[in-house]
């Protein structure tokens, strides 16, 4: 198996997103407009809320393939004990991989009132972690659509604390599920400058 299907950090219990982990109806309900600020929260993700619970379905079947051909690894997140919403799928994270380039693009959505606790952070620490020391990559990529000032202070501060740079904006970098076209920012880390900033802690 390429990917632990269980990653701990220090408040954070990341478990691989799959059937055998979640009920598909109660992710449907987190990923779809019965969870409260959804529309906010999927604002700059690359996907729009769930309408349907085959959605829901076929999104983890997707996930399944792709940890299975070794493209994606994807998790539920749940905080420890003592920690806002301890218990509970506040969201799910993971790294998408392109082995041609050797680049990992760590990935987020948190729902809205688990905002601000510190836990994208945290997450991407271990992303970092299983990105390097785990697969021996040799880039992190960090997309960021242009507009969205919250994430990019998030990813400006876990990416400068092991060393890494902003990159610049890329135009027309992608589209939104309607089509729209949309700019990024990017941030990398190098996995030279990881381990350089892991000998200095």
């Amino acid at each position: 198996m390429l990917f632990p299907r269980k990653i701990e950090t220090e408040n954070l219990h990341l478990q691989q997103l799959c059937h055998e982990n979640v009920d598909v109806f109660d992710y449907y309900e987190l990923c779809s407009r019965h969870e409260p600020s959804i529309e906010e929260i999927t604002e700059y993700l690359p996907w729009d809320p769930h309408e349907t619970v085959k959605q829901t379905v076929d999104y983890l079947d997707e996930l399944e393939d792709k940890w299975d051909d070794g493209t994606r690894a994807a998790y539920i997140i749940r905080p420890k004990e003592g920690e806002p919403g301890a218990g509970k799928i506040v969201g799910s994270g993971g790294l998408i991989i392109d082995w041609e380039t050797g680049t990992g693009k760590p990935a987020i959505w948190l729902r809205k009132q688990f905002w601000g606790n510190g836990y994208s952070g945290e997450r991407a620490d271990a992303m970092f972690e299983l990105a390097f020391e785990g697969l021996d990559l040799d880039l992190i990529a960090v997309p960021v659509q242009d507009g969205n000032d919250r994430s990019r202070r998030a990813v400006e501060k876990y990416i400068s604390s092991h060393g890494g740079q902003y990159d610049g904006i890329i135009r027309n970098s992608t589209t939104r599920p309607d089509g729209t076209i949309i700019d990024h920012h990017r941030y990398t880390l190098t996995q030279k400058q990881y381990r350089e900033s892991m000998r200095e802690t």
